[in-house]
């Protein structure tokens, strides 16, 4: 399995045989191998990766001292995330290695993940597409919620009942999108179609053949 950290660029229009395709821009990597985690102590084949370089003095600033300790004891350069990929054969990685965006190829299937932008406390008809009231003068009944309670039996409200509330900020993988363009040269991914998350998001991208 094929995987690598980057952060979203924004949107794009590509022309490709003739063809327009609207694309996601990604900056991918490069990434860094820190740890290798084995199946043999009862786990399973997974490296750890970390995306986004920092110096000793940043890194003594916002990681915490294990971390750093880490990042000593491998001697690798400390970075600011850093995020777990099984794979299939542990023995083709070693500690050091650099993975950049010239991993994956044109044409292929790919699963992104990142987190939806946050829209904090919205309403219901924001936050689950609700219709409302009439629109008209007199209605008295525009954006609001409607009838929530219940009667004698049960006398509450149930869990997970739509009202308004925290939207949006939440982890989504959009599964099968396809890489029209690889700039491995620049470390960019061109990706057919929305990935989650605002510009500047972190995004976790992962082959969809695994």
């Amino acid at each position: 399995m094929k995987g690598i950290l980057g952060r979203k660029l924004g949107m794009t229009t590509i022309y490709k045989d003739g063809k327009a395709f609207g694309v996601t821009v990604v900056k991918a990597g490069p990434c860094t191998v820190v740890q290798k985690k084995t199946s043999e102590g009862g786990e399973y084949d997974a490296i750890q990766v970390g995306f986004e370089e920092l110096t000793p003095e940043r890194a003594k600033k916002i990681l915490t001292k294990p971390l750093v300790k880490k990042f000593e004891a491998v001697k690798v350069k400390p970075h600011r995330v850093l995020k777990e990929f099984k794979v299939g054969n542990i023995n083709d990685f070693n500690v050091g290695d650099i993975i950049e965006a010239g991993v994956f190829s044109e044409g292929e299937k790919v699963d992104v993940t990142g987190f939806s932008k946050g829209r904090g406390f919205s309403g219901a008809m924001k936050r689950w597409n609700f219709r409302g009231g009439e629109a008209s003068h007199g209605s008295k009944f525009h954006r609001e919620l409607g009838s929530v309670g219940n009667h004698t039996d049960p006398a509450k409200i149930w869990k997970g009942k739509k009202m308004p509330g925290q939207y949006g900020n939440e982890k989504k993988t959009v599964k099968n999108l396809t890489i029209v363009k690889v700039d491995a040269e620049n470390g960019l991914l061109a990706i057919y179609g929305a990935v989650p998350g605002a510009r500047g998001g972190l995004l976790v991208i992962k082959s969809a053949n695994r």
